[in-house]
């Protein structure tokens, strides 16, 4: 598909919802189960189920790993959430989370090519999701973590990678990181500077706050500032030393190596990027401190931290998470192939390996066409998922 023509379909985005529109699309569901054998009549029935099934059943019995390719398990991603932190809505509860889940299941189907199944858990006990999701693995191949609040997100994803032997990935987190590294290493490229000497300011410490900063750290770029509603964080705030354990600690200790202090203005001042993972609004008196050719990425939606008609004032490259906007910043740039291509390796973990390659696909696929306002390809591009599949295979296989 050429770039016009993705283009021409994302116009059909600006046009206005309606409420007709919007509830109708959601009747029923978004999802149904479809068969893949034929069951038109009674030698269908018996090889599908009875009596020919028991013999698939025994086979498996005899030799588990059957299950693998007997069964749609190991190709089956769960959908998880307990919805405490859905889109911008907050903590919203698990019914009003699974529609948002089931939108999930769907964008897994058309761009990776991968069943799903949503789960919403009426419990946001860390333990008892994990000690639900263990009694399930049979049921499943890997886990999309979705929609769960900071910091039990961390504690959940780190105890479930532990607790199961499938690839499981907090999307929040990950997904987002791997789309802004992507973006931000063609934003580079547009204004004719590397990755590694950026001032890199995050505002946002939670879920997408702090992984955006590992994976940058990871990138090779060590100037990375973090805000939070406390201000930027370091080594000697004093909530961070009492609380050594914490995920931001960890990362203050690991990230802004020139010791700034403060607030948004000393954090912007003399900064190269901009990104914007919260709902704090940016200062425009802040923007303009910026270094020339700046980087914005206001990645807040519905509501950008900063407008791009006001950015652009100040910054050579905008971005935000909204499709009526150029260059979005979005996840499903990046978890469809990041599980398709763990699941076609056999991987048991998604890797920072596997993320960087993913974000390196990504960003090469905008590359033929590369400016200001196309630094990541579009959403609806179909080379996306294949290219980012091929990528996370081919570093599990480096690994």
């Amino acid at each position: 598909m050429s770039i016009d023509a993705i283009t021409a379909i994302d116009d059909s985005a600006t046009a206005p919802l309606t409420e007709d529109e919007i509830f109708g699309a959601h009747q029923g569901g978004k999802l149904s189960i479809s068969t893949t054998a034929p069951l038109s009549n009674k030698r269908d029935l018996s090889i599908a189920y009875t009596p020919g099934v028991a013999e698939v059943s025994r086979a498996i019995h005899a030799k588990p790993e059957l299950a693998r390719t007997l069964t749609w398990a190991e190709r089956l991603v769960a959908v998880v959430s307990d919805g405490t932190a859905v889109l911008g809505l907050g903590n919203i509860g698990p019914s009003a989370s699974l529609p948002v889940m089931e939108g999930k299941s769907a964008l897994f189907k058309t761009f990776g090519d991968l069943d799903s199944i949503p789960l919403v858990l009426n419990t946001t006990d860390v333990d008892e999701i994990v000690e639900t999701l263990v009694r399930l693995r049979p049921s499943f191949g890997a886990v999309n973590l979705e929609d769960i609040s900071a910091p039990r997100c961390f504690e959940l994803e780190e105890k479930l990678i532990e607790a199961l032997d499938c690839p499981v990935m907090h999307d929040d987190q990950h997904g987002t990181a791997v789309v802004a590294l992507a973006a931000l290493t063609n934003a580079a490229k547009v204004t004719g500077r590397g990755l590694e000497g950026l001032k890199v300011v995050v505002s946002g410490a939670g879920a997408a706050g702090i992984a955006v900063a590992e994976i940058l750290l990871a990138a090779g770029i060590s100037d990375v500032v973090l805000l939070d509603s406390r201000g930027v964080i370091n080594s000697s705030r004093p909530d961070l030393a009492a609380d050594s354990t914490s995920k931001k600690a960890d990362i203050a200790g690991r990230s802004n190596p020139r010791g700034v202090a403060g607030g948004p203005a000393e954090a912007l001042a003399a900064a190269d990027v901009f990104i914007g993972v919260s709902s704090s609004k940016l200062d425009e008196a802040h923007l303009a401190t910026m270094n020339q050719d700046a980087i914005v990425f206001a990645l807040s939606n519905p509501d950008p931290e900063v407008l791009p008609e006001v950015a652009v004032k100040y910054a050579a490259v905008v971005a935000t998470g909204r499709s009526d906007f150029p260059n979005q910043i979005n996840n499903v740039l990046a978890f469809p192939g990041i599980f398709r291509g763990a699941l076609d390796a056999g991987a048991r973990r998604i890797t920072p390996a596997m993320k960087l390659a993913a974000a390196r696909a990504i960003a090469d696929l905008a590359a033929e066409d590369l400016s200001a306002e196309y630094i990541v390809p579009s959403p609806l591009d179909p080379r996306v998922a294949p290219a980012v599949t091929a990528a996370v295979a081919a570093a599990v296989e480096a690994e």
